[in-house]
């Protein structure tokens, strides 16, 4: 690849014809990375509670959509699906589960798997993009979207280009030095797309809520975050010791959220912005610790205390707890 931004770069490396999100990866242990729904089911357990709770104070519809955007392998959505059965079966036939998810593969992959997982109890309908969905009242969900959206690389003034792997900082870019600005960054990654990203969701649906996890925080890091991730061994991108012709499209590619910047995008998209909170915070407040309580009186002690240990990786600060934060919008 010569003389490209780094966001088309990226954009290669993570969803070309050979990227990495283009063909079924394995995460957690086996994989390269670990994510709150590869390390426990409570995690997609207390979105079901939550999407209940929706339902019960008439937020949404008991036909409204689910829609999970960027779905890996579809495991969080069947999580949330298997909650909901659990806690309120009649909300199993009566809403309607969606994904969006741009590869055919991946689709293929979690139709299969929602088939040996529900057979036909559950209903999942693909769009490959959220510019395909009309729809009066939603629920959409996303974990760790903002981080693989593709991003320019800034450094005081002057913003990237790849020749090769090479990256140089000769550019003049208005528009991301204008956001350089705005966030105070003098160095560091600006995120491409999370503006068409909300139009995008605003147009799709008249009456929604949005919810996403992902790392980072409200105000941006001031140095660069970028970094590949390969079988759990972090790699600074700019290390000078990693060869990234060898990494690329092979290994994740990711950097640190700018959640102001997120907020940003979708109240300029009309949609308004609810909270930011820690992970921890969010799924104690939705019931995580409620839903431990039910299975506590219902299954061994042993099970009990293996499912805790888990759900304490999902909220514990030195976990995921804190790192993690879950970002909420509404459209009414």
């Amino acid at each position: 690849m010569a003389n490209h931004s780094f966001s088309t770069y990226m954009s290669e490396w993570l969803y070309g014809e050979n990227g990495y999100y283009a063909t079924y990866k394995n995460i957690g242990k086996e994989g390269d990375f670990f994510t709150s729904v590869s390390t426990s089911k409570f995690f997609g357990g207390t979105i079901a509670k939550h999407i209940i709770s929706l339902v019960e104070e008439g937020f949404l519809a008991c036909d409204g959509i689910v829609c999970e955007i960027g779905a890996h392998h579809g495991y969080f959505l069947a999580d949330v699906c298997e909650f909901i059965y659990t806690l309120k079966p009649e909300l199993l036939k009566s809403l309607q589960f969606v994904i969006i998810e741009r590869f055919d593969a991946m689709q293929e992959f979690q139709k299969n798997y929602f088939l040996d997982s529900f057979g036909d109890a559950v209903k999942l309908t693909h769009y490959k993009s959220l510019s395909e969905l009309r729809c009066e009242n939603a629920f959409f969900i996303a974990n760790e979207i903002f981080d693989a959206f593709p991003c320019e690389l800034y450094f005081k003034g002057k913003t990237a280009r790849v020749d090769g792997h090479s990256v140089e900082f000769d550019v003049d870019d208005a528009w991301v030095e204008e956001k350089a600005k705005k966030y105070h960054k003098d160095r560091g990654e600006i995120a491409v797309g999370y503006e068409e990203f909300a139009k995008e969701m605003n147009l799709a649906c008249g009456k929604f809520e949005f919810m996403s996890f992902d790392y980072g925080e409200l105000q941006a890091r001031p140095d660069f975050s970028l970094r590949i991730y390969e079988k759990h061994n972090v790699l600074p991108f700019f290390d000078e010791n990693i060869k990234r012709e060898e990494l690329f499209a092979k290994s994740d590619i990711t950097y640190d959220v700018t959640f102001a910047h997120v907020k940003d995008a979708f109240v300029e998209a009309g949609v308004e912005f609810i909270e930011l909170k820690t992970q921890m915070v969010a799924l104690v407040d939705m019931g995580i610790l409620e839903l431990l309580e039910i299975l506590k009186r219902h299954v061994e002690e042993k099970i009990y205390k293996q499912e805790l240990e888990k759900v304490k990786m999902l909220i514990l600060p030195n976990f995921l707890g804190e790192r993690f934060k879950m970002i909420k919008f509404r459209k009414n």
